[in-house]
């Protein structure tokens, strides 16, 4: 009886036991994305500095902080494209290069529009962290293993949000936030350093030859008219401006406002919540394994797990507990409910197309982060300020509200809309 044929990923990963892998592969790109989450949530304790300092308005600020979104998202297809051609280490470690100078720049705006660009460059150089490391998985690890450990990269980025909050807000104590940025600048410069030099190339058959052109632009337009993108796209799109938006900026400027909180204690709640976000990297971890091992639908496991995400906002929305921290521990732990449209899009398509599947859903995701992040500040801004010139409690209501709605309408769409999109031959339903 003859052995099975080991996969490709496991036989390019061959010459490296696990840890050597884990230390060569997964630990750099981690380092990447950590470093996204953390320029990602940053402003959710450097907006009050900027508000404060610069006089910005609600929707200046919105938009400020949407500018990372907005070129992030506008950088996906190309990054997709750059990856299946050039491989994910010297994409990401190129990328990580602009966004190091965006961040020094960063440190020397002194109004809005410097800081936008400034920001918006940022954006686009961490705007294949994400995307590298489950391009990079997908190439070194068996597909059943996928979900584990795009989880896992998800898990560290969880400490990067970590690190944006309550320790930022105490090195804010050390120097201000013109010094911080300059500092990041330096570390995001390491990282590409360590990517570029430390991770190897994934060994390509040799009679692999790079696309052309036209089967570049083809193979996009093949991920784009999968009827498990547009499926989950609405979902996609509504979740993730509702995590992205509120987890990095609008969370800390509630607990101001509707809970009463000083900025330091404010702090330490967004620094709970996004414990809670680490926490819940891990636990999707953990139900991906379960969900691999008992056979059953990713599919199944995301509607469950956005059903709990809806419920915590509603929380949130309602006031039930406003000076609570259980609410803002939940939302972190539930934000990215929809992690697994992400495998579950890359699982339906072929693996050459699996940097453009990831890039194609993560555009989706990051236009509803930009979306979300300005149109909350252009409805907050509808409302008169409060004496104390925070924002009046009726707008977080109208603008929470109003996104969770959308979120709802998303799933019913999912819900209806995926029944038509065929599942990958031998897939468990």
């Amino acid at each position: 009886m003859s052995a099975p044929h080991a996969s490709p990923a496991a036989t390019a990963a061959a010459p490296f036991g696990a840890a050597r892998l884990a230390l060569i592969v997964l630990v750099p790109f981690a380092a990447g994305y950590f470093m996204s989450y953390l320029y990602r949530n940053i402003n959710a304790v450097v907006g009050r500095y900027l508000i404060d300092e610069l006089g910005l308005s609600g929707a200046d600020i919105g938009l400020l902080t949407a500018a990372y979104f907005f070129t992030f998202a506008l950088a996906q297809i190309p990054i997709g494209i750059m990856l299946d051609r050039f491989g994910p280490r010297r994409v990401d470690s190129a990328l990580l290069c602009v966004a190091a100078t965006g961040a020094v720049l960063f440190s020397f705006g002194d109004d809005r529009d410097a800081l936008m660009v400034s920001r918006a460059l940022i954006g686009l150089g961490v705007g294949g962290a994400l995307m590298s490391s489950f391009q990079a998985i997908t190439l070194w690890y068996p597909k059943e293993r996928w979900g584990f450990f795009n989880s896992l990269i998800m898990t560290i980025g969880g400490l990067g949000a970590v690190a944006g909050t309550g320790p930022v807000e105490g090195a804010l104590q050390l120097t201000d936030w013109r010094g911080l940025f300059l500092y990041l600048g330096v570390a995001t410069a390491a990282v590409a350093t360590l990517i570029f030099f430390v991770v190897p190339e994934r060994p390509r058959p040799r009679d692999a030859k790079p696309e052309r052109l036209g089967a570049v632009v083809k193979g996009v337009a093949n991920v784009f008219a999968n009827p498990a993108l547009w499926s989950m796209a609405p979902l996609l799109l509504f979740t993730q401006a509702a995590n992205l938006a509120i987890s990095g900026l609008w969370a800390g400027l509630w607990l101001r406002d509707i809970a009463g909180f000083d900025r330091a204690t404010a702090a330490v709640y967004v620094s709970l919540m996004n414990l809670g976000l680490t926490a819940g990297f891990v636990l999707n971890a953990v139900l991906s394994e379960v969900a691999a091992r008992r056979r059953l639908s990713l599919e199944r496991l995301t509607v469950a797990l956005v059903l709990v995400f809806f419920a915590v906002q509603a929380v949130i929305v309602f006031r039930v507990d406003p000076k609570a921290a259980w609410p803002w521990i939940a939302f972190g732990v539930f934000a990215n409910a929809v992690i697994f449209c992400y495998p579950i899009l890359t699982g339906r398509l072929p693996l050459a197309y699996s940097g453009r599947a990831n890039t194609s859903a993560n555009f989706v995701s990051f236009s509803g982060a930009f979306l979300g992040q300005y149109l909350i500040g252009w409805v907050i801004d509808l409302f008169p300020r409060q004496p104390g010139q925070g924002y009046a409690a009726a707008s977080y209501d109208w603008a929470f509200g109003g996104l969770l709605a959308l979120e709802i309408l998303g799933l019913l769409w999912f819900l209806y809309a995926h029944r038509g999109s065929p599942a990958p031959a031998g897939s468990a339903r």
